[in-house]
């Protein structure tokens, strides 16, 4: 009589062992979509020659697009035929819906203070994420993307179709596929020279840079903005450090490029007044892991090289497109810093308190991806040719899931490309997949060592 309600209580932990962990969900779910696309891209029918593209080209490519990278070892608009351009827009398609998606049910089910295996387990609960709550978020997410989409590409599409004399349906084509790769933070263009034919084009620019940054807000932030964008004080703490941050570093990154390669008659040089500048914002958006150049990223200097790193390397926002360690992580880092060099014993973003558990979840977050860019750095310099800075560009380029170039991606030995693939596939799944892991399987402890204080620096 008594030990049929234990068993009732210890069956649940039982059942939720063997659910699977939402990390590796999402990593199976890409895995299967690089498969997928690595097979479509291998028909002779994906090529513009008729000819069968090699397994390596077409792995690359398809895991290129479903991280929405957009590092490429072939000329996308030559090499690709009309099938297999639509293939990879269709993975950029599903790769950016599915990073939205997922990110955003994480986030909604972290605001809640629930394990998400107790959420799939009692969904009856008054305040669980029901069924009914992931078919709204996913509507949500793909009719905001899909509709930003199409805004962009109406923009690009007339620019092309009436200052370019263009045919409407080619302009229309473009356009659409110049959309859905900014919005998506992917670096696949249809010109050999990605967009620097439009380099003193302010609509061209402007437009994708814009999508681009939208794209990099993540979805709760924008719908957060779109709810109380006139009302600062009452933004959470993911939307007061996505937007700080970013308009930070879109400030930082226009300045710094200016400095940079104003004088380089090769980037900027050539550009004048609101050229330069435009340029220049342009070429400061594009780390935040969308890719697309407006100028030749192997003309650059090596300090714009340096610069380029650090921005890709803190990438997008939180729950969006982006790839990086986000501008979350980094923002909380530096608040950290600021804590402690003001030695307040609470990091505090406006007047919230920021839990140690996220301190110490951002940290694990930077150090990890730091390592990964180290030991794959060493790696690159081994298998290759390449200069240093090149090499660190390449790798951090591919990790962050940026798809900026300096053109020596196609030209790499087989090995070489392999290890950009691993960086773009970790580097996609990586950062979501750790901080879900970390947040969802916080342990307490039923008791506490003593404290013992060490020299630090």
């Amino acid at each position: 009589m008594v030990q049929l309600p234990l068993r009732r209580r210890s069956s649940l932990p039982r059942a939720a062992d063997r659910l699977p962990h939402p990390g590796r969900v999402i990593a199976l779910a890409f895995a299967g979509a690089v498969a997928v696309g690595t097979g479509l891209l291998s028909l002779p029918a994906a090529s513009a020659d008729g000819s069968r593209p090699s397994l390596v080209d077409a792995l690359f490519t398809a895991t290129s697009a479903v991280c929405v990278t957009g590092l490429s070892v072939v000329d996308t608009g030559a090499y690709w035929s009309s099938y297999g351009k639509v293939v990879i827009l269709l993975l950029v398609q599903v790769g950016g819906l599915g990073i939205m998606t997922l990110a955003s049910l994480v986030a909604i089910v972290l605001s809640r203070r629930l394990g998400l295996r107790a959420q799939l387990l009692a969904q009856a609960e008054t305040n669980s994420l029901t069924s009914r709550d992931i078919v709204r978020v996913i509507r949500n997410v793909a009719l905001f993307s899909v509709g930003a989409e199409l805004v962009f590409a109406a923009v690009l599409t007339a620019r092309f179709a009436l200052s370019y004399g263009e045919r409407l349906p080619e302009a229309a084509w473009s356009g659409l596929f110049h959309s859905v790769m900014a919005f998506n933070h992917a670096g696949f263009s249809l010109y050999p020279d990605s967009l620097i034919r439009y380099v003193a084009d302010p609509w061209v620019s402007i437009t994708v840079a814009v999508a681009v940054i939208v794209g990099g807000l993540g979805f709760p932030v924008v719908f957060e903005l779109r709810r109380a964008w006139r009302r600062p004080r009452t933004w959470s703490v993911l939307t007061r450090l996505t937007v700080v941050v970013t308009l930070w570093l879109l400030v930082v990154g226009t300045l710094g490029m200016l400095i940079a390669e104003g004088g380089n008659d090769k980037t900027l040089g050539p550009l004048h007044g609101w050229q330069k500048l435009v340029a220049a914002f342009f070429t400061a958006v594009m780390p935040r892991s969308a890719g697309l150049n407006s100028i030749d990223m192997a003309d650059v200097r090596p300090e714009t090289l340096f610069f380029t790193d650090v921005l890709m390397f803190i990438g997008g926002g939180s729950a969006s497109t982006a790839g990086g360690i986000k501008v979350t992580t980094f923002g909380i880092l530096a608040y950290v810093l600021w804590a402690e060099m003001r030695g307040d014993p609470d990091v505090e973003v406006g007047r919230r308190r920021v839990p140690a558990a996220t301190q110490r979840q951002a940290l694990a977050v930077a150090l990890l991806s730091l390592g990964v860019v180290v030991v794959s750095t060493m790696a690159m310099l081994v298998l290759t040719e390449l200069a240093l800075d090149v090499a660190v560009f390449e790798t951090i380029s591919a990790f962050s899931t940026t798809g900026l170039s300096t053109g020596v991606t196609g030209t790499l030995p087989t090995v070489a490309q392999l290890l950009l693939v691993g960086l773009m596939y970790l580097g996609r799944i990586g950062p979501l997949t750790l901080a879900s892991g970390l947040a969802l399987r916080e342990r307490k402890r039923l008791h506490r060592l003593p404290e013992e204080r060490i020299i630090v620096g």
